[in-house]
């Protein structure tokens, strides 16, 4: 069966160069970034310039036959929407882009504005990042709910990373109330591999709440390939809130300093413990439903010379 891929997390920049938690994180050379006090292989050794491009990464998606990517935004990398509009501008039936605020300051509902107003259609939040030492951001705060009310009013789509565990499932849970009609994308799979992620994944048992498994195969890198864990937490997934609320995503490119990019996906497709079906769901059926991928391309398999 030949399937519909769709990413749905996934990263771009130009150049890495911002601080985190007061500790600096710049690209160097051969793929590596200055990261929170070491250097680490941020890309692949052959991404020379540690430019991490639109025009890659797309020649990445026409070998590995993904049809569309949902660009995905995080502080790590910095700030990155000027870049990203040109993108969403140059290439919008591939790619459905996130505009990303400063949210550890008060401000960001101006800016989401702003973003909106550009032709942004989701916004991102790392909340992970938001437990600051000078004290949590909190999702239900006055600011966020302002901002999440003028999104929904909008169908602007929140795509979040949640900190490990339950910590932050309340205030998801009373923005999901406030807010019935925003459609929501929980990131990293509730961060599987740690305690509680259940409490993240359950979330989808509300009616506008999707899970994405951006860095599934990170959190399973111990493992490595084929991931039979990653499968299992997909299936104890489904089990909870069904087949129909999972979609998948790579995490690119961080990654793929491990695997291929098609690896990131073909464990799913080679796996005899999901159908058919459930293939088709979670590997691009249910995003593309989502974000409203509409005309997408159909990408011959090229052979590889070692083939």
């Amino acid at each position: 069966m030949s399937y519909t891929v769709i990413d749905a997390h996934a990263h771009l920049w130009l150049r890495q160069d911002t601080t985190v938690d007061g500790f600096p994180i710049r690209t160097l050379e051969n793929g590596r970034s200055l990261f929170m006090g070491e250097v680490r292989q941020m890309v692949p050794p052959f991404m020379i310039d540690g430019v991490n491009s639109a025009e890659v990464f797309l020649s990445n998606m026409d070998y590995a036959q993904v049809s569309a990517a949902v660009i995905t935004q995080e502080f790590i990398d910095g700030i990155q929407n000027e870049y990203l509009e040109e993108v969403m501008s140059r290439y919008p039936d591939r790619f459905f882009v996130c505009g990303m605020c400063e949210f550890r300051k008060p401000g960001f509902l101006e800016q989401a504005k702003e973003l909106i107003e550009r032709g942004f259609k989701a916004i991102k939040i790392p909340a992970q990042r938001l437990l600051l030492k000078e004290g949590r951001v909190m999702l239900n705060s006055e600011e966020m709910m302002a901002m999440f009310r003028f999104m929904e009013e909008r169908n602007v789509i929140l795509s979040v990373d949640l900190a490990d565990g339950a910590m932050q499932v309340p205030e998801m849970e009373e923005v999901i109330q406030e807010c019935p009609r925003l459609k929501i994308a929980v990131g990293h799979f509730g961060m599987v591999t740690l305690p509680d992620w259940k409490e993240q994944i359950k979330l989808a048992r509300h009616p506008n709440v999707m899970i994405e498994s951006g860095g599934i195969t990170w959190l399973f890198n111990d493992e490595f390939y084929p991931f039979k864990g990653a499968v299992k937490a997909i299936r104890e997934a489904a089990g909870l809130v069904g087949m129909e609320k999972l979609m998948w995503g790579s995490d690119y490119p961080r990654t793929i300093t491990a695997i291929t990019y098609k690896m990131s996906y073909d464990f799913i497709v080679k796996s005899p413990e999901l159908s058919e079906d459930e293939k088709a769901l979670f590997l691009g059926g249910n995003a593309r439903k989502f974000y409203g991928f509409t005309e997408l391309p159909v990408l011959p398999y090229i052979r590889n010379m070692s083939e």
